[in-house]
């Protein structure tokens, strides 16, 4: 009779390994091998069959298909993708929510991804059928965070109490209609019927359910939390991740079921699990946000309907959160008050242009290494940028500190941002003050000449709605927009006598 036998399996990458070792041989990561038993595997008559049928010879047959189709056999399904209540999340997803789509949600703790989807689900609960499941919570616990968040059609009377008036109301409006089937409830009441909770964490359970019910969307809060009772590994482990991931995936893709996953994410920000948690799902996203400010972004990094590293822009607020129709208003400054080195940027992410306010510090240092430091922008991208401005442009930086700071703490990491972070430094170099009607956009080289960018056309058009009146722009990209003066330049000298000109 086979033996079981141990295999060790990476955390953070889903390598196995007949041993252990204290650094994972792939992904070089250290004390992340775990130990998992793998039971024997027996020979079945299916597998044996397998093996004779590959072995037998086809030569005297003649090529033929068995189960694949060329593309013109495939029929069309034309499916509309279900709006999700959110227009910054549709945005996100790539217009809307794809029927038996997987989409991975991932978020530090506390960041406001259970209260994402729960909005998300109460807002699509008003016309089809949700189901919520909730394996890190108890029903109660939901239903209190439902009630302060919110419900659709629902007033604060409502949401205090009075479940047994609405009881009573809801089953005199069934009396009034003939077929009981043909009753449609609305407002709240639809809500309370369209959206199904379900705390559970083990996975046949789950599946069921979801077969049973046929929800349109169903929500997993969260994977790492699932228990698959055939595996002798602790929920959150490598391999309990992974097959329910697939089992879940599975039924999804077959009741045409669109799915929510939720992941928790690893102390370096990735999601904590296999990697090919993110090879099985269609969309991963990401939920970001700093704990003292309360905008939140949510970035698309990979989606399989539509683009990625799109961006929503969300604000937490009481009542949970809040789109942000205008996310530049939100990382623009005060432009009536003028403080040397500031400088103002177009960044793209995905397709949205994006105005942010750069600042930058620069003093003497009071040691022997001067200090850089950055917030929202790459750091060894401002080392680059200093070094080209010593280098190309004469200013001594090398025994001064230097600070950049982007508006509202937004990560700039395109290349398009160079510019703005090159002038911003020499205005407060020299202690001058940038015209704040001037938007600059280019990429620095390293022999200080301004390379063309992306979507400038895109970009200029986002200023010029803002308000803005000129813009430095990389010499060979100009675009006419209407009320916005370009200014094309080709080094960054050019540029800073631009941008610094006529300022005191």
């Amino acid at each position: 009779m086979a033996k079981s036998r141990s295999i060790f399996i990476c955390n953070e990458c889903g390598a196995e390994s007949p041993q252990y070792f204290g650094r994972c041989p792939v992904c070089n990561s250290w004390n992340s091998l775990v130990e998992q038993v793998q039971p024997a595997k027996e020979t079945t008559a299916r597998a044996s069959a397998l093996g004779r049928s590959r072995g037998t010879s086809t030569a005297t047959k003649a090529s033929q298909p068995r189960l694949a189709m060329t593309l013109n056999q495939i029929q069309d399904h034309p499916q509309a993708r279900l709006p999700s209540g959110y227009g910054e999340l549709d945005r996100v997803l790539g217009g809307g929510i794809v029927p038996g789509s997987l989409v991975l949600l991932g978020g530090d703790p506390g960041i406001g991804k259970s209260t994402l989807l729960l909005q998300v689900a109460n807002q699509l609960a008003a016309r089809q059928r949700v189901l919520y499941v909730c394996a890190e919570e108890s029903g109660q616990q939901v239903k209190l965070r439902w009630q302060r968040l919110g419900p659709v059609g629902a007033g604060e009377n409502e949401r205090s109490g009075g479940e047994k008036a609405k009881g009573k109301g809801q089953r005199a409006k069934k009396e009034l209609v003939e077929d009981p089937e043909d009753y449609e409830p609305s407002g709240l009441e639809a809500v309370d019927s369209q959206l199904f909770l379900l705390p559970e964490i083990d996975l046949e359970t789950i599946l069921m359910e979801l077969e049973s019910l046929k929800p349109t969307v169903a929500i997993i809060d969260s994977i790492q939390a699932l228990y698959y009772a055939a595996l002798t590994s602790a929920p959150g482990s490598v391999s309990q991740v992974r097959e329910c991931t697939s089992a879940l995936m599975q039924l999804a893709k077959r009741a045409n079921i669109s799915l929510f996953i939720v992941g928790h994410v690893t102390k370096e920000g990735a999601i904590a699990g296999p990697k090919v948690l993110e090879h099985l799902v269609d969309t991963v996203l990401y939920f970001e946000g700093d704990r003292f400010a309360s905008h939140r972004l949510l970035r698309s990094v990979k989606n399989r309907f539509g683009a990625t590293h799109e961006l929503g822009v969300f604000e937490m607020v009481d009542r949970g959160l809040a789109e942000i129709s205008n996310p530049s208003a939100l990382f623009l400054g005060n432009r009536d008050e003028q403080v040397p080195g500031i400088a103002t940027i177009v960044a793209c992410e995905g397709t949205r242009p994006l105005v942010v306010e750069l600042q930058s510090l620069v003093s003497p240092t009071s040691y022997s290494s001067p200090r850089r430091s950055t917030t929202g922008i790459e750091y060894n991208r401002l080392l680059q940028i200093l070094a080209v401005l010593e280098k190309r442009v004469g200013i001594p930086l090398s025994k001064l500190d230097a600070y950049v700071a982007s508006s509202g703490g937004l990560a700039v990491g395109e290349p398009a941002a160079d510019l703005g972070v090159a002038i911003s430094v020499v205005a407060s170099f020299r202690d001058r003050l940038v015209d704040p009607e001037l938007v600059l956009i280019g990429e620095v080289g390293l022999g200080g000449q301004v390379r063309p960018i992306s979507q400038l056309e895109l970009r200029l058009k986002e200023a010029a709605k803002l308000g803005f009146k000129r813009a430095i722009v990389p010499k060979g990209q100009s675009v006419k927009v209407d009320g916005l003066e370009i200014v094309a330049v080709s080094r960054v000298v050019d540029a800073i006598a631009h941008a610094l000109k006529g300022s005191g």
